[in-house]
Formats: C-alpha cells, structure tokens, sequence
C-alpha cells in the first residue's frame, strides 16, 4: 500500500511539473543572447491545452479523493489509485463528447440548416439566413405591439425634424439601438425598409418570422397591423 501511495504521489508530481512547463513561456533574452520563441498562434494553443490539462489533472485529484472517502465508510468499495482516477475522468469525457456529438448531428439531421452559429451557441435562423432568438417566441402580443410604438414615435420625432423624410437606414445613431430591437430581445432587430417617407402608404418595419400567430408590421402611417409573412427585402 505504502509502494502504491509512493507511486500515486510521483504521478501527481510528475503530471504538475508537465503541467507547469506548458503554461511557462520564456522572457525575452537580453545581451544578444539566442531565444526560441512561439508564434502567437502555437502559444494560444499551448495555453489552452495546459489548462485543459490542469483542469483534468484536478478533476481526477477530486474524484480520487470523493471515490476515497466513500471507499473509508464502505469496506467493500476498493481504493482508487490517481492513475485510475485519471483514467475515469478521461473516458466520461470522452463519452460525453461523444454523446454531444451525436445530438448535434442529430439535431443537424433533423432540421438541416434550421440552425446557425451566434457567438458560443446556436440560434434559429429565418428563411433569409438571418439568426433569430428562440425566446422570441416567448415574447407576448402586447409588448411587442407598445414596442413598435415605441419605435414609430422615434421615427415620427425624425420625420418631423427632416421635413417628413425617415431615415434612410437602420442606424443606431439616429435611433436608439433600443428601439430597432423587440421587447427584451436584445439580439433580435426589426427588419426596415429603407427609403421611405412618412407621407407614403406602406410598411416601413416589421418581426423576424419567429411567431405563431404571424409577424406585426408598422406602417408609414404609424398603424400596426398582423400579416402571414413579410419577406426580408
């Protein structure tokens, strides 16, 4: 037993060591001595693999200690050495990305190009490519109604100001980036159509196509009105 504590030790030292050079990186050399350094691209990635490497080596330190604990009150349940602890922690983490793996490519399967990349995650993507939030779909009939008021009255004030003229793009410095956006949905914009004039009849922003019960469009006019589908253009 002594042997094996002896060894375990050893394991856990040697792996700190590994994993304490990958995350050094040398100074500069100075007087004209020679250095060998990475590129920006290979330290990143050294950075990453000795973190990924210290995180395991500590979830295995942890499940050998937990697995430990549990094998003093239960006689039946064996010790577990690092080595083995190191061993379970790599194979469920392969098994799950695995698992992960296969529920994406399901997913993929299912609704091909139904999803699209959104920084670290994915998001429902329209007809058009564009990404829209699923909580949208959580978003109820009367705030997205006062939301569009409240976008009319923005475009309103504007048209006054510029002899009934709108403006001519969606442009967050002359309207609040706010008011392009739906009730508590910051990512999710309106679609505009650009270059029209208050003193024209027609739809001047409407919803991403994210809704049951149809997209709300506002019109030149400042009147809200339910159609099936806009499109995009």
């Amino acid at each position: 037993m002594t042997y094996y504590r002896v060894m375990s030790l050893r394991t856990c030292l040697l792996l700190g060591t590994v994993v304490t050079l990958l995350s050094v990186t040398p100074n500069d050399a100075h007087a004209g001595m020679p250095s060998v350094s990475l590129t920006d691209l290979a330290r990143m990635r050294l950075d990453a693999i000795s973190f990924f490497l210290a995180v395991l080596v500590g979830c295995a330190l942890g499940v050998k200690l937990i697995w430990n604990s549990f094998a003093r009150d239960f006689e039946k349940l064996p010790s577990l050495s690092f080595g083995k602890a190191f061993g379970l922690v790599t194979l469920w983490g392969m098994l799950c990305v695995v698992v992960l793996t296969m529920i994406s490519g399901a997913r993929e399967l299912l609704t091909p190009g139904a999803w699209q990349k959104d920084g670290f995650t994915y998001s429902l993507t329209e007809p058009d490519g564009t990404a829209v939030d699923p909580a949208a779909m959580l978003v109820s009939r009367e705030d997205r109604e006062a939301q569009l008021k409240a976008l009319w009255g923005e475009l309103s004030r504007y048209a006054l100001q510029n002899e009934g003229r709108l403006p001519a793009r969606r442009d967050a410095e002359v309207i609040p980036v706010e008011n392009w956006s739906l009730p508590n949905l910051p990512t999710v914009q309106y679609h505009y159509l650009e270059g029209r004039n208050a003193n024209e009849d027609g739809i001047l922003a409407f919803e991403p196509d994210a809704f049951e019960d149809g997209q709300l469009a506002l019109m030149t006019s400042g009147e809200i009105r339910i159609a099936p589908s806009f499109g995009a253009g």
